[in-house]
C-alpha cells in the first residue's frame, strides 16, 4: 500500500516542494505555496502518468475540409446581459468558470439560468454545498418551473459522471468545483491536485459529448480564484461576478473568453425575485446625481462595444497632517497620483497641501485612460469650488505634458451622452481633426489641460 506524504504546491505553477517557501523558485510568486497530501509513488512500478498506452481507432486527425459545423453552436442562456459577456451564449462543448465573492449571487444566477435553459434543453444542476431541500427553497423563491431540470447533490466525481451518462444533459452546472473530489487522489477536496483533476474530468467529458459545463469557483482572500492557476488556462472562459454587498447592482466581467470578446460586461440588479437585467446601466449610474455641486463630473467610458456614462466625484480639503492623504475608489491609485502631478506642475494648483478623495459612483471601476479629463475637471472643480455644468461631459486622455490625446469610439460615446440629455461635451482636439463627427450636442475640442480652467470660469460668473 502506498504511503501518504505532505508536500507544498505552488498555486501559480504547480511547483512542488517538501517544505513551505515564501517565494516560488519556479515562477517567482510570493506566498503561493499551499499544503497538500499526495500518494508516494512506488519505485518498483512506473507511475501511471508516465505510462503511454496506444489506443487504436480513437482521436485520429480529421481533415479540415471534412469537419462540419454542429446544428447549433451556441445556446442562449435567456439572460441578454450574460449572453453579451459570453459572446452570444454558451458554446457547444465549452467549459465556463464563474467566480465571485461569497454571497454575491452566483447560485441565484445559475438557478435562474437552469430554469430558462430547462425549457428547451436538458440541464443537470450538481450542488456540493446545499441539500435538495435548500435548493428547492431557493427555486421556489425564484419561481423556477423545473422543466427538464435535474438536481444532484453529490461531490464524488465518479458518481457525477455516471449520472451525467445516464441523463445525457445538454448543460451541466457544478456548484462548486472546490467541493468535488476524486477517489484516485488522496488529498482533501479543494486542494490543488483535487481541483485540477476533477476539472480535467469535466473538461474531457464536455469535449467528448458536446456538453456545455459551467463551473463555480471560490475566491481566496486576495480576490483571485482559489486553486491552481492552471485551472484558468484549462477552461474556455473565465467570468468574474463583481459587486458590493451593500449595493444591489452586480457586474459580470470576462477576463478570458476563447469564443468572444473580453471587454464586455453585464449589469444586473439583485431583487427579491432574483437577479434582474439592467438594460440601461448609464441611467442607473447617474440616478440621484447632485445638481450644480462642485467636485462632480460625468464621463463616458467604453466597456467593449457598450458605452457607459459614470459619475466621478472628487473631494479636496485642507490636510491636518504633514503628508496629505490620497484615497481612490474606482480609479487606479497610480493614475490619480499621475493626474495630480500634472495639474500641480502644469497649472500650479496646490494639491500637495490638501487631502484628495476620489470616488466613482455605483461601484464602477474605470480602467481606460479616456476618463483622465473628467477626473482632472472633478479635482479642479472641488479645489476651486467651481461647479462643472450639469449638461457637460468630459472625454479624453491626459499626457504628462498636459496635452489631451485622442480616444477611440468617440462617436458611440457622444451618442450615448446626447441620449441621456447632455448638451455639451469636452473632447480631444485630435479626434475632430482626423474626422468630422455628427452629433446633436455641442462639441468643445481641447488641446491641453490649460483650457479646462477656462471652461470652468463661466460657472463662477453665473453663480
Amino acid at each position: 500500500m502506498k504511503g501518504l506524504k505532505t508536500v507544498y504546491i505552488c498555486s501559480e505553477c504547480s511547483h512542488k516542494s517538501p517544505k513551505w517557501m515564501g517565494k516560488c523558485p519556479s515562477c517567482g510568486a510570493w506566498n503561493s505555496f499551499v499544503e497538500d497530501v499526495v500518494e508516494q509513488e512506488s519505485k518498483s512500478a512506473p507511475s501511471p502518468r508516465h505510462t503511454l498506452t496506444a489506443r487504436t481507432g480513437e482521436h485520429r486527425a480529421t481533415a479540415y475540409r471534412e469537419m462540419e459545423m454542429p446544428s447549433y453552436i451556441r445556446t442562449a442562456t435567456g439572460l441578454g446581459e450574460l449572453d453579451r459577456v459570453l459572446g452570444g451564449g454558451l458554446v457547444l462543448g465549452s467549459v465556463v468558470l464563474l467566480a465571485g465573492e461569497p454571497g454575491i449571487g452566483k447560485s441565484t444566477l445559475l438557478m435562474q439560468i437552469s430554469d430558462i435553459l430547462g425549457s428547451h434543453r436538458r440541464v443537470l444542476y450538481v450542488s456540493g454545498e446545499e441539500s435538495e431541500g435548500q435548493l428547492k427553497l431557493r427555486a421556489e423563491r425564484l419561481g423556477v418551473q423545473g422543466e427538464n431540470l435535474s438536481i444532484l447533490t453529490e461531490t464524488n466525481i465518479a458518481r457525477i459522471l455516471s449520472e451525467t451518462d445516464r441523463i445525457a444533459p445538454d448543460v451541466v452546472i457544478v456548484d462548486s468545483i472546490q467541493t468535488v473530489y476524486s477517489d484516485s487522489v488522496s488529498s482533501t477536496p479543494g486542494g490543488i491536485t483535487q481541483v485540477k483533476e476533477t476539472a480535467l474530468a469535466f473538461i474531457n467529458r464536455a469535449k467528448e459529448n458536446n456538453i456545455s459545463v459551467i463551473l463555480v469557483g471560490h475566491v481566496n482572500k486576495e480576490g483571485t480564484i482559489a486553486g491552481p492557476k492552471v485551472l484558468e488556462h484549462m477552461v474556455d472562459a473565465v467570468l468574474y461576478f463583481e459587486g458590493e454587498r451593500q449595493q444591489t447592482y452586480r457586474i459580470i466581467r470576462a477576463i478570458k473568453n476563447r469564443y468572444g470578446s473580453t471587454n464586455e460586461i453585464g449589469v444586473f440588479e439583485m431583487t427579491d425575485g432574483g437577479l434582474a437585467e439592467v438594460a440601461n446601466p448609464s441611467e442607473m449610474l447617474l440616478a440621484g446625481r447632485p445638481q450644480n455641486t462642485p467636485g462632480n463630473c460625468a464621463v463616458c467610458t467604453m466597456e467593449g462595444t457598450r458605452p457607459l456614462i459614470a459619475e466621478i466625484q472628487a473631494l479636496v480639503s485642507a490636510t491636518a497632517f504633514p503628508a496629505p492623504r490620497r484615497t481612490s475608489n474606482g480609479i487606479d491609485y497610480n493614475r490619480l497620483c499621475l493626474i495630480l502631478a500634472v495639474l500641480e506642475k502644469r497649472l500650479g494648483l496646490r494639491f500637495s497641501v490638501n487631502d484628495v478623495y476620489l470616488n466613482v459612483i455605483g461601484g464602477m471601476h474605470l480602467d481606460e485612460p479616456a476618463s483622465d479629463v473628467a477626473v482632472a475637471m472633478a479635482l479642479i472643480s472641488s479645489l476651486t469650488d467651481r461647479a462643472v455644468p450639469d449638461d457637460l461631459i468630459a472625454i479624453g486622455e491626459l499626457g504628462l505634458s498636459g496635452e489631451c490625446r485622442a480616444v477611440s469610439g468617440l462617436e458611440y460615446r457622444i451618442k450615448e451622452a446626447a441620449r441621456l440629455g447632455f448638451r455639451r461635451a469636452i473632447v480631444p482636439y485630435r479626434n475632430l481633426e482626423k474626422r468630422q463627427i455628427q452629433a446633436d450636442i455641442e462639441l468643445i475640442p481641447i488641446k491641453t489641460v490649460f483650457e479646462v480652467l477656462r471652461l470652468l470660469a463661466p460657472s463662477e460668473q453665473k453663480a
